[in-house]
């Protein structure tokens, strides 16, 4: 195996350049090169076959990013090596994310436990095959569990099964995605970059007290960045590609609204009004949204806080 000193950074230049704005490159060089791997460890093998839920972001032919949550019995996730993960979902027509699944496309994904708080992201290369598809690992790392509010799991149909209800396309936050929103404390955001090696897909999980985003009167949706890991992964596509698909789960009914469009990093509190716990915000307009009511076959019940996000404020 390759001495990590040897190896070439793993971060590309808009994570670097946060990284060095923070004044944590050196830092993150020697960090990066010993976590982000090109494979999957014995311990995230193992972790996905649990999992009865997987965040894709991937994006269209026409350069737009969605974020989906996808679903399934725990084992429609596996690893049968440590750089192959194999993913069991049939197609899913009313998915805008779908169009970016395709043979040979660059795919981000998040496996996220609620009831945990574990998560790992890995992005990588789709080869289409049977039912599914098998995912070729680029990099694969842990993350903490900061924000990450508990939840236990108990699926309400089969998730083989499809939508009862039709998908509702907009260009415009309605009344319904606006109280989605408003209610949130859990969202995930899909970004990518197209550095030299190649397009690097990643898909994040963010959360917050309810009311920790704000959606202004213009249609932009403020977003704080509280203390992280300092990777960068998703403000560092912004700086380079500011491009941006956003899915808000609705953890009670089953819906789940997913929206693509602009986004854009502040380096000043918006408007002088700094919200308690962020060191930052970034801002995001939807272009094309979607309303999926009976997308979530799973309905997540609240259990806990993280106390990381009882540290934080709302607007």
């Amino acid at each position: 195996m390759q001495n990590p000193a040897l190896a070439p950074s793993p971060w590309h230049k808009g994570e670097i350049a946060l990284q060095r704005l923070v004044g944590v490159e050196t830092r993150m060089n020697e960090v990066g090169r010993r976590v982000v791997r090109d494979h999957l460890i014995d311990q995230h093998r193992e972790f996905y076959s649990l999992l009865p839920m997987v965040v894709l972001g991937a994006v269209e032919p026409n350069g737009d990013v969605w974020a989906t949550l996808r679903f399934g019995y725990p084992g429609f996730l596996r690893a049968p090596d440590a750089h192959t993960l194999n993913v069991e979902l049939a197609r899913e027509p009313a998915d805008p994310a779908e169009p970016g699944m395709e043979d040979g496309a660059a795919l981000g994904l998040l496996g996220i436990d609620l009831g945990t708080r574990r998560r790992n992201r890995l992005n990588g290369t789709i080869a289409r095959q049977g039912r599914g598809f098998e995912l070729a690992v680029g990099q694969s790392f842990g993350n903490c569990p900061k924000y990450i509010q508990l939840r236990q799991a108990r699926f309400t149909r089969d998730p083989a099964d499809p939508p009862a209800l039709p998908p509702r396309w907009s260009f415009r936050l309605d009344e319904t995605a606006r109280g989605v929103i408003a209610r949130a404390d859990t969202f995930f955001v899909a970004t990518y970059a197209d550095p030299d090696v190649g397009r690097q897909v990643d898909v994040s999980h963010r959360g917050g007290r309810s009311g920790f985003i704000r959606l202004g009167k213009d249609g932009w949706l403020t977003i704080p960045d509280f203390p992280g890991n300092h990777f960068f992964n998703t403000l560092g596509n912004i700086v380079l590609n500011g491009r941006a698909g956003l899915a808000f789960p609705d953890f009670q009914t089953g819906g789940l609204l997913q929206m693509t469009g602009e986004a854009e990093l502040l380096f000043e509190h918006p408007d002088d009004e700094p919200l308690e716990g962020a060191e930052r915000y970034w801002r995001f307009r939807p272009r094309r949204i979607v309303w999926r009511a009976d997308a979530v076959p799973i309905r997540y019940d609240f259990a806990e806080w993280s106390p990381y996000t009882l540290a934080t404020g709302i607007w």
